[in-house]
């Protein structure tokens, strides 16, 4: 992309470095007072040159501090180290307290593991109280969106021209802090190529708001639950998918149960049911005939959570030609794996290959809309990604996920496509968690449920 910004619109490397720097400059000024100590810490290659163009920029309005660890590599940071010579910028040679500190020292594409010195850099740039800002991307971040093996912490990461894949890997959140995209000389719309992969908003978010006033309750659906052995998480996502917005909600029960008045309850799948979720709680309590009957050998659209993917009878509906979303969480996705691929992984390379693995998925059983939970969630259909960062901590509790089963199965009852129900059921959970205005351990699953009220 930067080429094409060189070949096609007559553009430069010293162009878009001075528009990089431009960028993180504007962000400072606009945050911090004038005169406040900054100090940005520069790597060898063109990252560095953008932190040292970044600081000619600053100086003198600010007391500068340049640290450069490392013998300059790329032409371009020598020439920008003279530049800032010459207007009399500080070069210390420590890292000390201020009041911004900018990590200019490793860009994108990281591909190998930091050494000691490195890992002894960032970790005393970690120490610092000061507010922290990223150039391009925390340091230590690797092309896949790993810490390798630490990372430096920013409070903001100002990225260079166009989002970054790593930049959305669970194990970088904790890292990157609010992204920011820099403009280098020309809109994003110019400067990026097609992608196969969107960052979901909050404005993507297409709630089932009910238009027509001539209408009933068959009008919006018949979402059937399978009801198991851990009854509760049917009825939390038979509640979910109650209040946003099917007809109607039945929990499919193997013995008498007893849930709100607002549930009806049945021994098998309504005749006239929608759309079917089963998994949740599930266990061992339907026989294999009446899923043949109930579940597999029908073309109702479908959610398969939790239990159901541990049952290869069941993810075998992955196969069939239907409307089919599958949730798995990191552990669960393994057992899809082995299942349908015969692949052996660990939860921990799940983590650290979540892209790779979701497009890989994608391409096997294009039909399939997977939904692979986690710090930020994946949705994947037919080879296109779509990343949902806007969940948030209080999330990380029992029944989160049923609730979740509940929203996507009553959103598929109501007609919706898979990929619409997976895409505006996560946004629904993700931004109902963000309602929540009390201390982030205290989030019970029908907090959210009670908080889709504010979210339309």
């Amino acid at each position: 992309m930067d080429r094409k910004c060189y070949e096609k619109y007559g553009l430069n490397e010293d162009i878009l470095m001075e528009h990089a720097a431009s960028s993180i400059e504007s962000f400072i000024r606009d945050k911090f007072n004038l005169g406040s100590t900054i100090l940005i810490v520069c790597g060898a290659g063109n990252n560095g040159a953008d932190g040292i163009t970044l600081a000619r920029l600053l100086h003198p309005d600010y007391r500068i501090k340049l640290y450069i660890p490392f013998e300059l590599k790329s032409s371009m940071a020598k020439i920008q180290l003279q530049r800032a010579s010459l207007v009399e910028v500080e070069l210390v040679e420590e890292i000390s307290s201020c009041d911004v500190l900018v990590d200019a020292l490793f860009g994108a594409g990281l591909n190998r593991e930091l050494n000691s010195q490195s890992v002894a850099i960032i970790e005393s740039m970690n120490s610092l109280e000061s507010y922290k800002i990223a150039c391009d991307i925390p340091s230590g971040i690797d092309e896949r969106g790993n810490p390798s093996p630490i990372a430096f912490k920013a409070d903001t990461t100002i990225t260079m021209g166009a989002l970054k894949e790593a930049l959305y890997n669970d194990l970088a959140k904790d890292f990157v802090g609010d992204v920011t995209v820099a403009n280098l000389g020309v809109a994003r719309e110019l400067y990026e190529d097609a992608s196969d992969t969107y960052l979901l908003e909050a404005s993507d978010f297409k709630p089932p708001i009910r238009e027509s006033k001539n209408c009933h309750k068959g009008s919006f659906g018949h979402a059937s639950i399978f009801c198991g052995q851990k009854e509760g998480a049917a009825i939390i996502s038979a509640t979910a998918a109650a209040r946003f917005g099917a007809g109607l909600t039945t929990l499919v029960v193997h013995e008498k149960v007893t849930c709100p008045p607002f549930l009806m309850s049945s021994t098998t799948t309504p005749k006239n049911a929608t759309a079917i979720a089963i998994g949740m709680g599930l266990g061992n309590f339907f026989e294999e005939e009446l899923l043949d009957k109930e579940v597999i050998n029908r073309d109702t659209p479908i959610v398969l959570d939790a239990d159901a993917l541990y049952k290869k009878e069941l993810l075998n509906i992955i196969k069939q030609n239907r409307e089919v979303v599958i949730t798995p969480h990191p552990k669960e996705f393994v057992s899809v794996l082995k299942l349908l691929k015969n692949i052996d992984i660990t939860i921990k390379q799940v983590q650290e290959n979540r892209f790779k693995l979701a497009r890989e998925f994608s391409a096997k059983f294009p039909n399939v809309t997977l939904l692979l939970k986690g710090a930020n969630t994946i949705i994947a259909k037919n080879g296109e990604l779509y990343v949902n960062s806007l969940g948030s901590s209080v999330l990380a509790k029992g029944g989160s996920g049923d609730v979740l089963s509940g929203l996507i199965v009553s959103l598929l009852a109501q007609g919706y496509t898979a990929k619409d129900a997976a895409i505006n059921g996560s946004l629904a959970l993700a931004l109902a968690s963000q309602k929540f205005d009390k201390p982030n351990y205290y989030l019970l699953p029908t907090d959210i449920i009670d908080l889709l009220a504010k979210i339309a």
